[in-house]
C-alpha cells in the first residue's frame, strides 16, 4: 500500500451515533494513500489495528438528470480527507422513520488492516446494504468493520441511490431504470481501479449483501457485463428470484408525484424537470403519502445508445458466469419470525396468509377455479384441516418464510447447479442471542433467527455496545472467520480448527450439503427438504402462471 503517515493539527467535534470518528488528540497520525484518483487521507481506528478511509466520492448525481445515470467523480485536485461515513441518500430511514439524506451521497468506505501493503495485497469484501431498495446506508452505525478486518481482509461498504432517485423506471432513455444498481457498478469499477493503492488485491474481490443487498449482488452476477469487477459472491437471504421485487416500467410515476406536489403535466420531461426542483426530502415525503412502492429493480426497455442492465426476468435468464464464480449462499431458519410473532391475535383470523404467499409469486387472473384449488393445496400442506389461528404461528412463519425467502434461495441453489457452478457453499443461520439484529431492534426474544438477524455477528453495530457474552462472542468469531476464509480462499473451512472443528462441504447435484450456524456447528443436507419438495412440485405444476414466466425469449435474453 502506498501509505504515508502525516501529522496534522485539526479540531473536530465528536458525534454520539458512531457515524464519524474524530481524533481527540491534536497531534494525530493520519494514514494517507496515493491512488489513481488522487491523495486520500484517512483515520486510524481507535485502539484497533486498521485504518479507515470514509466517505470517498466515486460518482456524482448528474445535476441535469437527477433520476438518471450518475457521472464519475473527477480526480481530487488536493488531498481528500476521508473522515466522514455519515452520508445517506434521500430516504425515510428505518430507525426513527425520519426523512433524511442528500444527493451528495455516492461515496464508499474502505477499511484497511495494518497487514495490507504492496508486498501483501489483501483480498477485498465489498458489502452492499439491504433495505428493499427504499432505504439503507453503509456507515459504521450499522456496518462497523472491526469484526471482519481482524481476519486480514479489506472491507469496503458502498452507498447507492434508493427510492425514486435510484429506481424510477420510465419509458424514456433519460430514465430507463435501475440507476441505483448502475451506481453500484460505478462503485465496483472504482474499487477495481483504486483498491491496490490501499493494499488490496483487485483480482480477489468478493461482493455480497443481505436481503436486497444480496439480491443486488446476485443481479450483478446475472447481468453484469464486466467479468473483472468481482470473483466471489456472498448471498445472505437475498437473491434475484425473490417474488414481486422486479417490475416493469411505470411511466405514470412522475405525473403522480408532480400532481401531488401541485404541478400538473402530461409531458414526462416537464414533470421530471419539476421534480428536479423539489427538495429531496419533500419528494420522499410525497412517495410515502402516495404509498408508492414501485421504485424497485425493473426490466428496462431498449433504447438506442443506452446500456441496459436488467433485460429479462431472472427466472428466464441463463447465468453462464456462475461457472467461474465461487458462491456462498444461505438463509436464516425463521426468516418471517418477527413479522408474524408481532401480529395481534385477531389478525390471524382476518389475514389470508396463503393468498399472500401465492399472489407474491403467481398471477392466476381469470383462473378462479384453479386458484381456489391451489389455495386449498397450500392450505392443507401447511395447516392440514386446522382453522388458521394464533396457535398456528409456527406453521404461518414457515409458510411466509418459504414463499418470501427460503424457496427463492434454495431455488437459486438449484439454478446455479444447473448453470454449471463449480463451488457453492450453503448455510442456515439458526442462532438466537443478544446480537440478533432484527430481534434486538424490536426488543423481542424467542424463536430462531429472523430475517437479517445474522448481521449483528458480522458487523460491529455501533449501538450494540454491551460487552459480548461468551456465546455471542463465539458466534462472532466463527461466522467472521468462515466468511473471511471464503473471501480469502473460496473455501470457508480450508482445514478444521479448534474454533471451527468441522468441514463445510460444497453443494453438489447429488448432495446439498449445508452448515447450520448455531451454538453448535452442524453439517447436514437439504434444509427444509419436505417443504422444498412440495414447492418444487407446486411451482412446476403452475409454472405458466408464475410472474415473469414466458415461453419465448425477447431479443437478447435466454430461457433456462
Amino acid at each position: 500500500m502506498k501509505l504515508s503517515i502525516i501529522l496534522s493539527v485539526v479540531l473536530f467535534v465528536i458525534v454520539s451515533d458512531g457515524a464519524v470518528v474524530f481524533p481527540a488528540d491534536e497531534n494525530v497520525a493520519y494514514p494517507e494513500v496515493h491512488s489513481p484518483v488522487g491523495h486520500i487521507r484517512g483515520l486510524r481506528a481507535e485502539d484497533e489495528n486498521y485504518s479507515m478511509f470514509m466517505g470517498i466520492p466515486y460518482a456524482q448525481v448528474d445535476p441535469d438528470n437527477l433520476f438518471g445515470n450518475a457521472k464519475p467523480y473527477p480526480k481530487f485536485e488536493s488531498t481528500f480527507d476521508a473522515f466522514n461515513d455519515s452520508s445517506i441518500c434521500p430516504q425515510e430511514e428505518e430507525f426513527n422513520n425520519t426523512i433524511v439524506g442528500s444527493l451528495d451521497c455516492l461515496h464508499i468506505n474502505v477499511y484497511v488492516p495494518d497487514s495490507a501493503s504492496d508486498q501483501n495485497r489483501l483480498p477485498v469484501f465489498v458489502w452492499i446494504f439491504g433495505g428493499r431498495f427504499a432505504f439503507g446506508f453503509p456507515g459504521r452505525f450499522l456496518y462497523g468493520p472491526s469484526f471482519l478486518v481482524r481476519h486480514d481482509i479489506i472491507l469496503v461498504t458502498i452507498n447507492y441511490r434508493v427510492g425514486p432517485y435510484g429506481f424510477m423506471c420510465l419509458d424514456i432513455p433519460e430514465v430507463p431504470g435501475n440507476q441505483g444498481l448502475k451506481d453500484q457498478v460505478m462503485a465496483l469499477n472504482w474499487i477495481r481501479d483504486n483498491i491496490e493503492a490501499f493494499g488490496g488485491d483487485n483480482t480477489a474481490i468478493t461482493i455480497g449483501g443481505n436481503s436486497a443487498g444480496g439480491m443486488a449482488a446476485d443481479l450483478h452476477l446475472y447481468y453484469g457485463e464486466d467479468e473483472n469487477l468481482f470473483h466471489k459472491i456472498i448471498l445472505q437471504s437475498g437473491v434475484s428470484l425473490f417474488g414481486g421485487i422486479i417490475g416493469r416500467p411505470d411511466p405514470n410515476a412522475p405525473f403522480e408525484l408532480a400532481k401531488h406536489l401541485n404541478h400538473t403535466s402530461s409531458d414526462v420531461k416537464d414533470a421530471l424537470s419539476f421534480l428536479a426542483t423539489v427538495d429531496p426530502h419533500q419528494l420522499i415525503a410525497a412517495t410515502l403519502e402516495l404509498e408508492m412502492s414501485n421504485f424497485i429493480p425493473c426490466i428496462e426497455n431498449q433504447f438506442e445508445n443506452v446500456q441496459r442492465f436488467i433485460t429479462e426476468y431472472p427466472l428466464n435468464t441463463y447465468v453462464p458466469r456462475v461457472k467461474d464464480i465461487e458462491v456462498l449462499i444461505g438463509l436464516n431458519n425463521e426468516e418471517a419470525y418477527i413479522s408474524i410473532s408481532q401480529l395481534p391475535d385477531i389478525m390471524f383470523q382476518m389475514s389470508d396468509f396463503v393468498q399472500e404467499g401465492i399472489n407474491r409469486n403467481f398471477d392466476f387472473e381469470d383462473e378462479d377455479e384453479l386458484y381456489a384449488q391451489m389455495h386449498d393445496v397450500v392450505t392443507h400442506f401447511y395447516f392440514g384441516d386446522q382453522d388458521i389461528s394464533a396457535e398456528l404461528k409456527q406453521q404461518i412463519i414457515a409458510l411466509r418464510s418459504d414463499y418470501y425467502f427460503n424457496y427463492p434461495v434454495l431455488r437459486t441453489v438449484k439454478k446455479y447447479l444447473e448453470n454449471g457452478v463449480q463451488t457453492m457453499y450453503l448455510y442456515m443461520f439458526s442462532y438466537s442471542g443478544g446480537r440478533n439484529f432484527s430481534k434486538h431492534r424490536v426488543n423481542i426474544t424467542g424463536g430462531g433467527a429472523a430475517h437479517a438477524d445474522e448481521l449483528g455477528y458480522l458487523f460491529d453495530i455501533s449501538y450494540m455496545d454491551k460487552p459480548l457474552d461468551p456465546e455471542d462472542q463465539l458466534i462472532v468469531d466463527r461466522m467472521t472467520e468462515l466468511w473471511a476464509n471464503f473471501v480469502k480462499y473460496g473455501n470457508p473451512t480450508p482445514e478444521p480448527t479448534e474454533l471451527i472443528p468441522v468441514v463445510w462441504q460444497p453443494v453438489t447435484r447429488d448432495k446439498w450439503h449445508y452448515l447450520e450456524l448455531d451454538t453448535e456447528l452442524r453439517v447436514s443436507t437439504r434444509p427444509f427438504h419436505a417443504r422444498t419438495a412440495f414447492l418444487d412440485l407446486f411451482y412446476k405444476h403452475n409454472e405458466i402462471y408464475e410472474i415473469g414466466y414466458r415461453t419465448k425469449p425477447s431479443s437478447g435474453s435466454n430461457i433456462v
